[in-house]
């Protein structure tokens, strides 16, 4: 019997000789000022058994984009690249278009840095949502990157929007090191009541104390998502490299993972672990 596919949803490449990182600032963000490949990812996959991986944007730039579809192409473990593309342009559709004619479907969605907006309602905006209803048109998914503050937006546009694939990334960033949040908890069952949207088990171990967290810190923060969403609609994501600033190794975050949800069957593993991000990323594994 094959062994159902493994797949990293979430990760990241970066130069900081090539680009500029607004978020990379202060000395906390020293132990991830460098270049980090492919060539150090592979053997983290390799050691974890994670067949392929969905790149994502780190800056809002489309020679990123343009760059990592590139690097896709000479990696086989990359399925897929969320890249970033700019929404409110009246050209939206003929960026996406050629990219699509020049790469085929290996970009397989968009990503903006909507928590770093000054505006809370900025995925609201008319040219936003335009933009967002315009990925749809391109079967593309749009991953929300928000937090607490920005999921009343996130319900209105994804409520807006039933056609279009949504998935939140990073469970919405809950203050994880300041201790439960009530409004992030209700809020995000708002959000997980609309059957177009999914949510990547990613970037929690950065929103907990780096120092002291465990995998029973994140503990009720995941039975809260997998109790919302179920176990079809929730994917494993490593946020590699961002994730080694409050973790050993990938290695770590991955057996975290698996030890909250040690109580999923076999099938809902696998689902978690890869089956799901196939499906919301309509990836398309290369042979």
């Amino acid at each position: 019997m094959t062994r159902a596919l493994r797949i990293d949803a979430h990760h990241h490449f970066w130069d900081p000789a090539q680009f500029h990182y607004p978020w990379m600032e202060g000395a906390a963000l020293d132990p991830v000022r460098r270049p980090f490949t492919p060539d150090d990812l592979a053997p983290e996959l390799a050691r974890n058994d994670i067949d392929g991986t969905v790149l994502v944007q780190t800056v809002s730039d489309l020679s990123e984009t343009r760059g990592f579809l590139d690097l896709a192409r000479d990696t086989p473990f990359v399925y897929g690249v969320v890249g970033w593309a700019d929404l409110t342009s009246a050209q939206l559709g003929e960026t996406l278009s050629e990219l699509a004619g020049e790469y085929g479907r290996t970009l397989v969605g968009i990503r903006h840095q909507v928590h770093d907006e000054g505006d809370p309602r900025w995925l609201e905006r008319d040219d936003v949502v335009a933009g967002i209803r315009t990925l749809a048109d391109h079967q593309l998914a749009y991953d929300l990157l928000v937090r607490t503050r920005e999921l009343p937006s996130a319900v209105s546009v994804v409520a807006a929007l039933p056609d279009q694939r949504f998935v939140l990334d990073h469970i919405a960033k809950p203050p994880i090191a300041e201790g439960w949040s009530d409004s992030w908890a209700t809020e995000l069952a708002l959000l997980a009541a609309l059957p177009n949207v999914s949510v990547k088990l990613s970037g929690m171990v950065t929103e907990a104390k780096w120092d002291s967290w465990t995998p029973e810190t994140l503990s009720a923060y995941v039975v809260w998502v997998v109790e919302l969403f179920g176990t079809d609609r929730i994917m494993f994501g490593s946020d590699w490299p961002v994730c080694l600033l409050a973790a050993r190794n990938y290695s770590e975050v991955v057996d975290a993972l698996a030890d909250v949800l040690v109580g999923l069957s076999a099938a809902e593993t696998a689902a978690v672990f890869g089956g799901n991000a196939a499906t919301w990323y309509d990836l398309v594994p290369v042979e």
